[in-house]
């Protein structure tokens, strides 16, 4: 098993802790789809990582699907209930952790456009994003230990994910000290040997 992905992106992240907290041994590819030689749309035509290679030479992308997979794979410490509200709760924490994350990454790219070029109400219009996303995990939040029941999910995982982007591409944002409940949580999180070992960087 392969998993092709770079090194800053929140999503492989998010599926490299996935493939730490349930045992999985794998290999990671790394590549970038802004590399001029990138061959990761050979394995997903939508030209994005992360993007998992299984033995039998097909393909997985998202890093919602591959989660998924995984935690289908692999009985031991389940991230995902099998059915009913709680799976329900645990699926709409990780929209919100990717949400939250697919605003802050369009506001960086739109950010790296030549002036002239970039839209400072579209990056507007994702920081805003961003905050609004912010204030409802820590509303859901409050001071329960993990996202959602008392135990450790997917949930956390996305959440995690999500705060570990804006550490790395918005150190001026002081989500910390607007959010202390979630600050709280992601060192919490970053105690764990998935996430410590898998800290975004350049």
């Amino acid at each position: 098993m392969k998993l092709i992905g770079s090194l800053t992106s929140p999503y492989v992240r998010k599926a490299r802790i996935v493939l730490a907290e349930k045992k999985i041994e794998f290999d990671l590819v790394l590549d970038s789809p802004w590399a001029k030689d990138t061959a990761v749309a050979q394995h997903n035509p939508l030209g994005k990582v992360p993007v998992l290679l299984l033995d039998d030479e097909s393909h997985l992308y998202d890093s919602r699907v591959i989660a998924e997979y995984l935690d289908t794979v692999s009985p031991n410490n389940r991230l995902i209930p099998a059915s009913g509200r709680e799976r329900i709760t645990v699926k709409r924490w990780e929209a919100l952790g990717d949400g939250l994350q697919d605003a802050a990454v369009a506001a960086v790219l739109e950010s790296r456009r030549r002036e002239g070029e970039k839209s400072p109400d579209w990056i507007k219009r994702q920081h805003g994003k961003i905050a609004a996303a912010l204030t409802a995990m820590e509303d859901d939040l409050g001071d329960q230990p993990w996202c959602h029941g008392g135990s450790f999910s997917l949930a956390d995982i996305a959440v995690g994910c999500a705060l570990g982007y804006l550490e790395l591409r918005f150190p001026d944002l002081d989500w910390r000290g607007d959010h202390p409940h979630l600050a709280h949580l992601y060192d919490k999180l970053m105690q764990r040997p998935s996430f410590a070992e898998t800290v975004p960087q350049d």
